[in-house]
This record gives structure tokens, C-alpha cells and sequence, in this order.
């Protein structure tokens, strides 16, 4: 099963494949606002993984995101294990 890590702290969490990571960046601390890409506080830098989650959403690239620099609540996670930053 999938994972998603905070770098920071070590914490990780499983999740589903194909599952948006929102819920398990949120159990690991990812501040959230809007959920639907347009606030941006959700940001996310990728240390590990980013082959692991899904293409760049519009709202992301709207907001300047590349592939190691994500919003979490656009992001799903295709396979694989993910480290994180925020």
C-alpha cells in the first residue's frame, strides 16, 4: 500500500492507490483552507515520489506548481511511496 511521509517529523501514513492524498497530508499536519486548489495552503514540496502521484491538475499549474512543488488537495497517488515537506 501506497505511503505518504513528512519528512520532518518521520510520521507516515498508508493510503489507497488512486486515492487523493488530501486526507492522509491533512493526519499528517498539511494546514488546509479551501480544499479546491484556489488558496494554495495546502502547498506541498515533494522530497521523494513525485513519479508516485498524479499529473499537475490546471489549478496547480495556474498556481505556478511543478512537479515537486504540489497542492496536496489536487494530488492522488498512483503507487508507490511519497515524502513530503510543507
Amino acid at each position: 500500500m501506497p505511503r505518504i511521509t513528512n519528512q520532518k517529523t518521520g510520521e507516515s501514513i498508508e493510503a489507497k492507490e488512486g486515492e487523493m492524498i488530501r486526507n492522509a497530508c491533512e493526519e499528517l499536519g498539511v494546514p488546509f483552507c479551501c480544499t479546491n486548489g484556489i488558496c494554495g495552503t495546502c502547498m506541498i514540496d515533494v522530497i521523494e515520489g513525485e513519479e508516485n502521484l498524479s499529473e499537475l491538475t490546471q489549478n496547480e499549474i495556474d498556481m505556478e506548481r511543478d512537479k515537486k512543488h504540489r497542492l496536496a488537495c489536487q494530488c492522488q497517488i498512483k503507487n508507490g511511496d511519497v515524502k513530503i515537506e510543507f
